[in-house]
């Protein structure tokens, strides 16, 4: 009885479903199996591999998990800030996955921990903004409602140019008034550049006023 040796080709094959090396941290320890004092390492290694579904593997839902995941380290070496940061990429991509109330929460809770430290109040405005932003997307009602809550919140908030922008968004939203949406908008751009993620959000109200069916596209 004679034993044939494998074609070359089945080791090709076998050799090509090694993961790519970017991805073998992907058995990075759990929380609970993390030595304490190496969370940062953890929480490095998961911002990594976040990055990589979010740029090359083009996977929003994992990159979430890894960004929250980096979050939870991160929080156990009481480095709040560095979580934060996650927490922020975390409620920006869930908000354009239509999770807006996930969003409203992460960006809620981080205004909250901010505006009483001296050094970061200043934007907590930016983060009650977002949030009122989600909550208007989803009814017009929740973002009246969660602007007088952050305006008794944080006080500060009610001088600022984005509170006045969301003021006139509503009054122009319940008019139905698509030209003074798009004016508020473009007053706005013109001091303080909007970035994508504001656009897109912007927009999903904008569709929302009588006249605009499903947008032109543009805000200005």
């Amino acid at each position: 009885m004679r034993f044939v040796r494998q074609p070359s080709s089945i080791c090709s094959c076998r050799a090509n479903t090694t993961p790519p090396p970017a991805l073998w941290m992907l058995g990075t320890p759990t929380r609970r199996q993390t030595p304490k004092g190496r969370f940062t390492i953890a929480a490095k290694h998961h911002i990594t591999i976040a990055e990589i579904y979010e740029t090359e593997l083009v996977d929003i839902e994992k990159a979430i998990a890894h960004y929250e995941q980096s979050a939870d380290y991160y929080k156990g070496e009481e480095s709040n800030s560095s979580a934060n940061k996650c927490l922020l990429k975390v409620a920006a991509y869930a908000a354009q996955l239509e999770q807006y109330q996930k969003a409203i929460e992460i960006f809620e809770q981080i205004g909250a921990n901010t505006m009483d430290n001296p050094l970061l109040k200043y934007s907590a405005k930016d983060y009650f903004f977002k949030a009122a932003l989600c909550h208007f997307i989803v009814d017009e009602l929740n973002a009246k409602l969660a602007l007088e809550k952050y305006e008794e919140m944080f006080p500060a908030f009610t001088d600022s140019r984005e509170c006045k922008l969301l003021k006139k968004l509503l009054e122009a939203h319940e008019e139905q008034n698509s030209e003074a949406y798009t004016e508020a908008v473009k007053e706005f751009d013109s001091i303080s550049r909007l970035d994508q993620w504001l656009t897109t959000m912007l927009l999903r109200i904008k569709k929302s006023v009588q006249g605009d069916g499903e947008g032109d596209g543009d805000l200005k």
